[in-house]
């Protein structure tokens, strides 16, 4: 999000990025492993106005800049952060083995990373224990940044989910690759052949999507999405929580979610955390949908939704009755930006306010299940804001807390 200054505002005095939440392995950047209940700012390791992007894992971060520099920092076991060693990184560190390759967009899973270069290559580092990395024949980690060779189209968008990833290219083809949601769909489908992007440890194109073109992917955990260039919105995988919208309990090849759960209009934008989605449409209205346990939904449950998982009727394979479908959370109209972390989420709805919603914790600084105010922000303008995927759902050392990342604009004093 750009945020331009009119003639009657004081200039800003200087950009700032700060940094809160939980912090196991340093993946906050502030120099050690506690965790940080307030914002706290960053040392100036690049120029904090020239963020473009920042993006996390399950216990790494990932800074990206308008020069296309890479700056990556926290767990590091299994060589995701690039640098060619696996000891955990407390500051925020340029990621040097790119070969000058500039960068475009990043995504973090849970311990790999995914490179997306100016050019259209990609990259990948970190673990490939299940064919994360886009490589069926190679290491089961990667220290340093290697290219996916089998993408030789221009890729436009990258995704990582827990242990699986996608791109999209600029033709509108999306690939996946890594065995992630294979487990699942085996259990969930009985006796189905399941499609070959989900077994495959090398991108292999997916298949369901040949009548549209996808301009962007997302991942969560245990799922999959594409946006195209129409406006519509496709989704497959698990739908354990209700993510798909739909009335099968994994669904194996993309479907779309009908115009009319969103009232309608087309989907512009969508945010996905580990289990739950954020839409925005062509006039600004925001839905969520999916996993709510946590506050994640921003917005009380009808009573149809308070469901929790069935058990699978053998007779109808993937099937159950749908419990979730996406709802507008109206305190959201017109939000200039959205980002999701694991279980909570972050808006801005202009450029001086903020708010944020989940019920786990005090990663925050609130704990309450609607959008609020995260903290006190009256004089900040923000530039970017997102929210990392560090999985807490998994990780309850901290009691669960997520680490944020957002980058402010600080008002100069009159």
């Amino acid at each position: 999000m750009e945020f331009e200054w009119s003639a009657s505002e004081a200039a800003p005095a200087a950009a700032a990025l700060f940094a809160w939440g939980a912090n196991s392995y340093g993946q906050l950047g502030l120099g050690h492993k506690e965790d940080v209940l307030l914002p706290q700012q960053l040392s100036d390791f690049c120029k904090p106005g020239c963020v473009k992007r920042i993006t996390g894992g399950g216990g790494h971060s990932a800074i990206v800049t308008d020069e296309g520099d890479l700056f990556v920092c926290g767990l590091n076991k299994d060589g995701q952060l690039g640098l060619g060693h696996t000891e955990d990184v407390l500051y925020f560190t340029p990621c040097k083995s790119l070969l000058g390759c500039p960068v475009q967009q990043v995504a973090c899973g849970w311990d790999f990373t995914i490179i997306l270069t100016e050019n259209g290559q990609v990259l990948s580092c970190g673990s490939n224990s299940f064919g994360q990395l886009g490589v069926s024949h190679g290491p089961r980690r990667c220290v340093f940044p290697q290219a996916v060779e089998l993408l030789r189209e221009t890729v436009v968008s990258i995704a990582a989910g827990l242990r699986h990833a996608l791109a999209a290219t600029a033709s509108g083809l999306v690939y996946q690759w890594g065995t992630g949601l294979a487990s699942s769909g085996r259990r969930l489908c009985p006796g189905q052949t399941l499609p070959l992007f989900l077994t495959a440890k090398e991108p292999n194109r997916v298949t369901g999507l040949e009548n549209s073109q996808a301009i962007c992917v997302l991942a969560g955990s245990d799922h999959s999405a594409s946006l195209t260039d129409a406006g519509e919105l496709y989704v497959w995988g698990s739908n354990k929580h209700g993510q798909l919208a739909s009335q099968a309990a994994f669904l194996p090849v993309p479907q779309k979610i009908e115009a009319h759960c969103f009232q309608n209009e087309k989907v512009t934008a969508v945010w996905s955390g580990w289990t739950h989605l954020v839409a925005q449409t062509e006039t600004g209205k925001v839905f969520t949908w999916g996993r709510a346990d946590y506050g994640q939904l921003g917005r009380t449950l009808e009573s149809h939704e308070g469901w929790k998982p069935e058990k699978q009727d053998s007779s109808l394979p993937c099937s159950r009755p749908s419990k979730s479908t996406p709802s507008p959370l109206h305190c959201l109209t017109g939000a200039t930006e959205v980002s999701c972390g694991s279980e909570h989420n972050l808006a801005v709805m202009d450029s001086t306010s903020s708010l944020a919603w989940h019920c786990q914790g005090s990663s925050l600084g609130i704990k309450h299940p609607k959008p609020w105010s995260a903290v006190t922000m009256a004089t900040w303008h923000f530039q970017t804001l997102q929210a990392t995927l560090l999985a807490s759902v998994a990780v309850k050392d901290s009691d669960g807390e997520v680490p944020l990342l957002f980058l402010h604009w600080r008002q100069s004093k009159l």
